[in-house]
C-alpha cells in the first residue's frame, strides 16, 4: 500500500484514538498511531523501533541513515480528552472548513507527523550524510512517561532535535517547569470545646500556606526572566480539603498546589526549601506533615541563544527564538545531548479546546521548513 497523501495521512492520524489521561476511563493505548507511523515510515525505508514503555503505551524511533549527528524530528502521539458535544464536527474526523483542518490532535500535535512524512518523501533519493530520526512518544499529556523512558535509557539521539508543539512556526528556546505538589497534614481530632484535646491540622495548614506564600514572594524577588509573558515563577494554591464538622478539631488537611519555576530553578532545590519551612511547623503544631509531588516534575527548559540550532531556526523562520509558559518534552531530549528547540505549525490558543484546528496556510510553510532543516542537518551537514 503506498504512503498516503498529506491530507489522507493527516486524516488517518486524527481518526486513530490515542487519548492520554490520568483518569482510567478516558485513558487509551496509542498503538494505532504508532502502527500507522511505523507502516508509512517503514515503507519509505526507515528502520523502525517500537518500545512498549508501560502496558499499552509505546514509543516509536524511526531512523534513516546511520552514524553520529543528524536531526531528530519529535512529537507526542497522544491527545487530551475531548468534549464531543461541544465540537461542531466529529473530533476524530478531519473536517476542512474556513481554511482550516479541524480534528483532535490537528494542532497538538499528531498532525505534525503527517507534515514530516510529506517533507521527507522527495528527499530520500539523495544520500543522507547524517541520519534523520523521527520520534513519536506516548503519554506527553499526562505523565510524560515516553520521554522520561528515553532520558532514563540514556541512548544518544541526534545533535539537534525539533519538537513540533504548537508555536505558530516561531522557534521557542525556553519554557517554565511544571511542578504539581501535595501537602498532607495529620493532626488529632477532638472536641472543639477544649483545644487541648487535639492538634488542628487546619491551623497547621494555615501556617503552611503562609510559608508557601512567603517562599513565593522570595522566589519572585530572586528570579525574573523578561522573555516570558509572566516573567516570575508562579505558585498557585489549587485546592484544599480538611475536617468534617465545625465542632471537631480538624484531624486531617490536604493542599495541592502548582509551581512553575523559571529556567535556572531546580525542582529538587525548591522542594528542599519547602521541606525546610514545613519541618519546624510540624513540631510547633505537633502534627505529621507529608510533602510529595503529585506527578514527577517537568524541569524548566532553556536552549542557549548562541546554539547552532537556534541560529538555523531563526534564519529559516525570520523570527527570534522566544519563550512559552507551557511545558514540553524538550528538557528530556536535552538530557540525551541534543540541542533542542520547540517549533511547530499549530497555535497553542486552540490546543486542548473544542474545534481544535490547524490553519491550512501553515501546511506548505511547515513542509518547506522541515525540508530545509533536513537539508542542513542530514544532506549537507557542514552547511550553515
Amino acid at each position: 500500500m503506498p504512503v498516503p497523501s498529506l491530507k489522507d495521512a493527516f486524516a488517518a492520524l486524527i481518526a486513530a484514538p490515542s487519548v492520554s489521561c490520568t483518569q482510567p476511563h478516558w485513558d487509551q493505548t496509542n498503538r494505532p498511531v504508532i502502527d500507522l507511523l511505523a507502516t508509512w515510515l517503514g515503507d519509505l525505508g526507515f528502520a523502525c523501533e517500537v518500545q512498549e514503555v508501560v502496558p499499552g503505551k509505546f514509543n516509536l524511533l524511526a531512523s534513516y541513515g546511520s552514524g553520529p549527528g543528524g536531526l531528530v524530528l519529535a512529537g507526542h502521539s497522544d491527545t487530551v480528552p475531548f468534549d464531543a458535544a461541544l465540537w461542531k464536527s466529529d473530533p476524530l474526523r478531519l473536517d476542512e472548513r474556513d481554511g482550516r483542518w479541524y480534528g483532535l490532535g490537528s494542532c497538538d500535535m499528531k498532525g505534525f507527523f503527517a507534515l514530516i512524512v510529506e517533507a521527507v518523501r522527495p528527499l530520500l533519493a539523495q544520500p543522507f550524510k547524517q541520519p534523520l530520526l523521527i520520534l513519536a512518544t506516548c503519554d506527553e499529556e499526562s505523565s510524560m512517561s515516553g520521554a522520561r523512558a528515553l532520558a532514563d535509557a540514556g541512548r544518544p539521539l541526534g545533535r539537534a532535535a525539533v519538537i513540533g508543539e504548537p508555536t505558530g512556526l516561531r522557534p521557542i528556546r525556553l519554557h517554565k517547569g511544571v511542578m504539581m505538589e501535595r501537602i498532607d497534614i495529620l493532626g488529632r481530632s477532638g472536641h472543639s470545646s477544649d483545644p487541648s484535646l487535639g492538634h488542628s491540622a487546619l491551623e497547621a495548614m494555615h501556617e503552611a500556606i503562609g510559608e508557601l506564600l512567603a517562599l513565593r514572594s522570595q522566589w519572585q524577588k530572586e528570579y525574573r526572566n523578561p522573555l516570558f509573558n509572566v516573567p516570575q515563577p508562579t505558585l498557585n494554591l489549587g485546592c484544599i480539603h480538611g475536617g468534617d464538622n465545625p465542632n471537631r478539631i480538624c484531624g486531617q488537611c490536604s493542599l495541592e498546589f502548582d509551581l512553575r519555576p523559571l529556567p535556572g530553578m531546580a525542582p529538587e532545590h525548591l522542594r528542599l526549601e519547602i521541606r525546610q519551612r514545613l519541618q519546624p511547623l510540624a513540631e510547633r503544631h505537633q502534627v505529621k506533615i507529608d510533602f510529595a509531588p503529585l506527578f514527577p516534575s517537568v524541569p524548566p527548559y532553556e536552549q542557549a541563544a548562541n546554539a547552532e540550532l537556534v541560529h538555523v531556526a531563526e534564519r529559516l523562520t525570520g523570527h527570534a527564538a522566544g519563550a512559552v509558559a507551557f511545558g514540553t518534552e524538550a528538557p528530556y531530549l536535552q538530557q540525551l545531548g541534543c540541542e533542542t528547540l520547540v517549533l511547530g505549525p499549530g497555535d497553542i490558543a486552540c490546543a486542548h479546546q473544542p474545534d481544535e484546528y490547524l490553519e491550512m496556510a501553515r501546511l506548505e510553510p511547515s513542509v518547506r521548513l522541515l525540508r530545509e532543516l533536513i537539508q542542513h542537518y542530514c544532506l549537507s551537514p557542514s552547511g550553515v
